[in-house]
């Protein structure tokens, strides 16, 4: 196979931080605690979940450094999970981020980016149809949706130095507005003498339904919890696509590993902070056709547009233009260190012979280009066929199926490969990653039982690449 350039060494702890902290901060944050609300209805509940959120992406960040620490090649996951149970398993993992995770991820962060450009520029609207064939229309959201992922896409086919400056200036800049919003909400909250821990009805649950909060107790609470996770747990994912770049991180095997520590740490803070500013702000309960931001509540934001609705409440109509500029800064940085790492994991499938071939090549800028723009594509027919929750659902369905068995490769690679070097061994082992499967599977469960319209077909897609492997394994001549 002709390789056109090389992959350059150009990422330190700094830029893949950024990369980790920066795919992981997109929209979630500012609009996902809307259906949080909606589901446990009370202050305690909401960021009970946040926190829960935040200490299960730490677990399995923790655990990935002794992967990355032994494997640091391109493709990350789909690496480990080749290497301790089989070419298959690394297979499903490609073809599901392919049609699914990666691309889905980058559809909706790109949905998100165009739906809060429409609060500056009316313009952009999904009523404002410009075609329409079937069930197929072309609105002017979507139509800033596709230009925002093909710009970030040739952009990173430029280099992978393009691309990390790019993220740095993003992932940076919105991690500090995030700290300012959080200080402006505590100090404004101080200010007014606003307590929310003593307020009454602050662990108080409650599920919207036939239009009105139904209190909920025990397992009916339990799963309120379990659903409201997709959310929390959507708004923390993509941490782990560090690991997909790792030929070109600079040492590594300690590099990777301290990097996602570091990120999903500061992340979490972040986002438990930031719901908290929320739920000073603003009431955790509303009414659907409220008068007013703080009427309507977090549970029924304006399109679920929480952090609009909080800088609004404060400050009125300007300051809600200054919010959707700064989701919209979220949001395009999130989707660059998206859309740069996913193609690696197409490279290393391309050169095991289980993807096209000519995603196993570098350009003279030593990125996988072709790579980058089949994924721009997928992601772009995602966005004509799918809606922001639909890909929601999809995505974080069929990512904790991989998430539990990467963290069970841990387990099963200390058995197969005993006398490995370990630059960095999971915190915590054997009870950490245990307790982080348990976790996932509680969840797989609740969502295949009580959302099956959107998890079954995660299942499908994921089981659909079985006869796809053997396929493309017979015609190229099989893996490595």
């Amino acid at each position: 196979m002709k390789q056109e350039g090389q992959f350059r060494k150009s990422l330190n702890l700094f830029d893949a931080t950024a990369i980790a902290m920066g795919s992981m901060i997109g929209s979630g944050i500012f609009i996902v605690s809307a259906d949080i609300a909606r589901n446990v209805g009370a202050p305690g509940w909401l960021l009970v979940v946040w926190i829960i959120a935040a200490v299960m992406t730490i677990m399995a960040a923790a655990s990935y450094g002794e992967l990355s620490g032994m494997m640091p090649r391109s493709g990350g996951v789909y690496v480990y999970l080749r290497e301790a149970y089989s070419p298959l398993f690394g297979f499903l993992y490609g073809w599901t981020l392919f049609l699914v995770i990666q691309t889905g991820i980058i559809a909706a962060v790109g949905m998100a980016f165009a739906k809060f450009s429409g609060v500056i520029i009316p313009w952009i609207s999904e009523a404002n149809v410009l075609f329409e064939a079937g069930p197929v229309k072309i609105h002017t959201t979507l139509l800033v949706t596709i230009a925002s992922i093909l710009f970030l896409t040739w952009i990173n086919t430029l280099g992978i130095r393009e691309g990390k400056r790019v993220q740095n200036v993003f992932t940076y800049s919105k991690v500090l507005i995030l700290l300012i919003l959080i200080a402006l909400g505590i100090y404004i909250a101080g200010q007014a003498g606003h307590s929310i821990f003593q307020s009454t009805g602050f662990w108080d649950a409650a599920r919207f339904e036939n239009g009105a909060f139904i209190p909920i107790t025990g397992s009916a609470l339990v799963l309120a919890i379990g659903i409201s996770m997709v959310g929390a747990l959507f708004s923390s994912d993509a941490w782990y696509n560090i690991t997909f770049a790792s030929e070109e991180v600079i040492n590594p095997r300690k590099t990777i590993a301290r990097s996602v520590i570091l990120g999903t740490m500061v992340v979490g803070v972040l986002y438990i902070l930031t719901n908290l500013v929320y739920v000073m702000g603003l009431p955790v309960r509303g009414l659907p056709y409220g008068a007013s931001v703080i009427d309507r509540g977090i549970a029924f934001a304006g399109e679920d547009r929480v952090g609009t609705a909080f800088i609004s409440g404060i400050f009125g109509r300007n300051a809600e233009m200054l919010m959707a500029v700064v989701v919209m800064i979220s949001t395009f940085g999130c989707n660059n260190g998206i859309i740069l790492s996913g193609a690696r994991v197409y490279y290393a499938m391309a050169r095991d012979n289980l993807f096209f071939s000519r995603t196993g090549r570098l350009n003279r800028k030593g990125v996988p280009a072709f790579g980058l723009w089949i994924q721009a594509g997928w992601s772009i027919l995602l966005c004509l066929t799918g809606t922001y929750s639909q890909l929601l659902d999809y995505v974080i369905f069929a990512a904790l199926l991989f998430f539990m068995m990467t963290i069970g490769a841990i387990f099963v690679l200390r058995i197969k490969w005993p006398d490995r070097e370990r630059s960095f061994k999971a915190i915590g082992y054997p009870v950490i990653p245990a307790l982080y499967i348990l976790l996932c599977l509680t969840i797989v469960i609740i969502l295949l039982i009580h959302k099956p319209l959107f998890t079954w077909p995660g299942l499908i897609i994921v089981l659909s690449g079985v006869p796809v492997y053997f396929i493309w394994k017979r015609v190229s001549g099989g893996s490595r």
